[in-house]
């Protein structure tokens, strides 16, 4: 099928919707602080402390009440995009008859042990209807830990960046693109710890990551579809079709979840590392791990300041942080190995002082999880932080994880910063992150000088794993990797679309940025399923040399790689794949497909 190009600007310049209240008039919190399906209502003393974000929903409740809550949270936040309204959908185990339609922000879980202990009889569904079928738009939502059984065969999840969905079992067919009428299309997405009984059906999905799933079978494919760990994959056969296949997963482990006991007491279950895995944590049993109180946690309200999560950092508390926009002053300190902070209903962290709004220690284990880092300030030199400097500790038995963790700068408020996510320690494992320069968003957030951001992620530590790394629209390398023995699988890019005049884009007497730089320093590192792509959207023509700049070294090998241009005639594009190599794509549509590069030497 025809493939339509990704999140074109003139597409993105519709107006979007601000922050609106729920159905009726009523706002968030009186809506759902006094009904009798909020979590203040819900047996156990933890469900309390969730706050009124938190919708807590059990069988006893009735269908048809659920169901005008999920409603009301979907009509909401269909289109608000850049809302600060945050929701947690939480479902204790159980049977339910309902349809449960995500719209942004909105976090949807099971409470249960297992995927089946929490069964949807009716879909979870991420649709595009309003932006008449454009999925590539369909950002910041989740489900997990859930079992999904749709009456009519299929499940529909077409959703774009930071759209993850974990831990579910689709009894039945799933679809990655919105349904007609409309344009549908749809572009980058992330599924994890997952079985589907029946078919992947990606449309016209752009770009795909599939981790340490199970799938019937997957039909489908456009630009770069990558399957790690997954059984029922198809087999390797880039660019024809482009499916990218590894057998094994080499080091993860899968994102904490919380749970309830029958008690009506939660916790949040902490899964183990796993080493050369394939398939799910759960499908055979019992996932291992470890779970940890909800006492032991501080939960997080909006409101809380930099001070009272310290305070509680400090003290030894894990971190839950309930859904909301949190403003932080001075970085938050995450010193105690093993820590867990752990964020619902994308949980929103802002600078607001140019500072650093996390910083985590160079220490075994911690976990940061479900959270946006956003640039509130005009310039903020790092968002988050993993280590600070050089270091030779090495942590292979229990390395610190990252998952679904995002950053944004400017779309919802005007605000800059250096470097979005910076990682000096070693061994860190990093699981969808989606770090975004915003080429659109309210008035006035949006500008090559409003929202300005050098690089998405700087890897400066060794033996880094990254699985799902998308970096859009930064102004000079997208992604530094300065640390050895690192990997990627799968990398999603697009360049900034707002470059004013090729003078405003080029370092010495190189065209633009490279967006996946490897330091000439470096060794050995590995990429497979690596896509970038350019919409230059001023009729500039502006060009970038190259999309991935590598050293020529042996230890240094690109797998599968592909460049991509969106410009119309005159519009500029990518002079080279890879370095110096690799045909350019330039001045109207077109794709440029490389099976491997390493040492000076490609394949295509």
């Amino acid at each position: 099928m025809s493939v339509i190009p990704t999140r074109r600007a003139i597409l993105r310049g519709a107006a979007v919707a601000a922050a609106v209240p729920l159905a009726g008039g009523i706002s968030a919190g009186s809506a759902f602080a006094s009904s009798p399906t909020s979590a203040t209502s819900s047996h156990g003393s933890g469900a309390a402390a969730l706050g009124p974000n938190v919708l807590v929903f059990e069988p006893s409740m009735g269908d048809a009440a659920i169901q005008a809550q999920v409603d009301a949270v979907f009509a909401s936040q269909q289109s608000n995009q850049f809302g600060t309204e945050r929701y947690a959908l939480a479902f204790m185990p159980g049977t339910y008859n309902v349809d449960v339609n995500v719209g942004f922000y909105t976090h949807v879980l099971g409470l249960g042990d297992s995927p089946d202990d929490v069964v949807i009889n009716g879909h979870v569904t991420v649709d595009a209807q309003w932006l008449d079928g454009n999925g590539t738009q369909n950002f910041w939502r989740a489900a997990e830990n859930l079992s999904i059984v749709p009456p009519d065969g299929l499940e529909r999840w077409a959703v774009a960046q930071a759209g993850p969905m974990r831990r579910v079992h689709v009894k039945g067919n799933m679809s990655l693109w919105p349904s007609p009428p409309g344009n549908q299309w749809s572009s980058g997405g992330f599924l994890a710890d997952s079985v589907v009984d029946g078919q992947v059906q990606s449309g016209s999905q752009q770009q795909w990551l599939s981790r340490n799933d199970t799938f019937g079978s997957w039909t489908g494919s456009n630009w770069n579809m990558v399957f790690v760990g997954v059984q029922g994959a198809p087999a390797q056969s880039f660019p024809t079709p482009p499916y990218t296949t590894i057998d094994r997963t080499p080091v993860v482990r899968e994102k904490p979840f919380l749970t309830v006991d029958r008690h009506g007491d939660y916790q949040v279950f902490v899964p183990a590392l796993r080493r050369d895995s394939t398939g799910t944590t759960w499908a055979s049993g019992p996932a291992k791990g470890h779970s940890i109180p909800l006492s032991h946690f501080h939960v997080a309200r909006p409101g809380d300041s930099a001070a009272t999560i310290n305070q509680a950092l400090a003290r030894g508390k894990h971190l839950l942080i309930t859904p909301g926009i949190y403003p932080i002053s001075s970085p938050l300190r995450v010193t105690r190995p093993g820590t867990v902070v752990l964020g619902l209903g994308l949980a929103t962290l802002q600078s607001t002082n140019g500072n650093t709004v996390m910083e985590v220690a160079d220490v075994n284990g911690i976990t940061v999880a479900g959270v946006l880092f956003e640039a509130a300030s005009a310039h903020t030199p790092v968002l988050f932080r993993v280590g600070h400097g050089p270091s030779r500790l090495r942590h292979t038995a229990d390395p610190t994880a990252l998952f679904d963790v995002y950053a944004r700068i400017g779309g919802a408020v005007p605000g800059g910063a250096g470097i979005s996510v910076q990682l000096d320690s070693n061994d860190v494992i990093c699981d969808n992150l989606w770090l975004w320069r915003a080429d659109h968003g309210l008035d006035g957030s949006v500008g090559w000088s409003v929202n300005p951001a050098d690089t998405g992620v700087l890897v400066n530590g060794d033996h880094v794993t990254a699985y799902a790394l998308a970096v859009e629209h930064y102004q000079k390398y997208e992604v530094l990797w300065q640390g050895n023995h690192g990997s990627t699988y799968f990398f999603q890019n697009e360049h900034p679309y707002d470059v004013p005049t090729q003078t405003a884009w080029v370092h010495g007497t190189t065209k633009g940025y490279a967006a996946y730089k490897v330091a000439d320093s470096v060794t050995d590192h590995h990429a497979w399923g690596l896509g970038s792509y350019c919409f230059f959207n001023l009729n500039a023509d502006i060009y970038t040399d190259r999309a991935y700049e590598v050293p020529d070294t042996p230890g240094v090998v690109f797998t599968d790689l592909m460049t991509v241009c969106l410009n119309g005639a005159g519009g500029g594009g990518i002079l080279h794949c890879i370095n110096n190599t690799g045909d350019p794509v330039q001045n109207g549509f077109g794709t440029y497909n490389m099976k491997s590069y390493a040492n000076g030497t490609s394949t295509v």
